[in-house]
Order: C-alpha cells, then structure tokens, then sequence
C-alpha cells in the first residue's frame, strides 16, 4: 500500500507518479510471470499474489490522481 508521503509526492509531482506507476507495472509483469513459470509452494504463492492485488490497488490510486 502507497503510504501518505508516496501519495503527496506523486499528487505534487507528474513525473514521480508516473515513474511510480510505470515501476509498479514492470513488478506486477514480472511478479506475473514468477507465478507462471515457478515451482513455488502454495503458501509462497498466494503471497505473491496478495501483493499483486496490493499493487493493483496502488496502481488505481495513481491512475485516479492522473485525472
């Protein structure tokens, strides 16, 4: 989850949202394929994709603060 100072930053600044969205997307991606092509415990797993969801969320934020 976007702590408070995360989100001033990216409402104050274009490009920092924007850096932040674009790097949340490249770890979903890769945190994606991790799920796809691994061998992991279900434990592990669901992990993973918790933060997924965590991070589906923060990108939804800043996709709102864009408008």
């Amino acid at each position: 989850m976007l702590d408070s100072n995360t989100k001033k930053a990216c409402k104050d600044n274009p490009e920092i949202r924007d850096i932040k969205i674009k790097n949340i997307e490249h770890a979903i991606a890769q945190a994606e394929m991790m799920i796809k092509e691994s061998k992991m415990s279900q434990e592990e797993l669901s992990f993973l994709k918790r933060r997924i969801s965590d991070s589906m969320q923060d990108l939804e934020i800043l996709y709102l603060m864009r408008i």
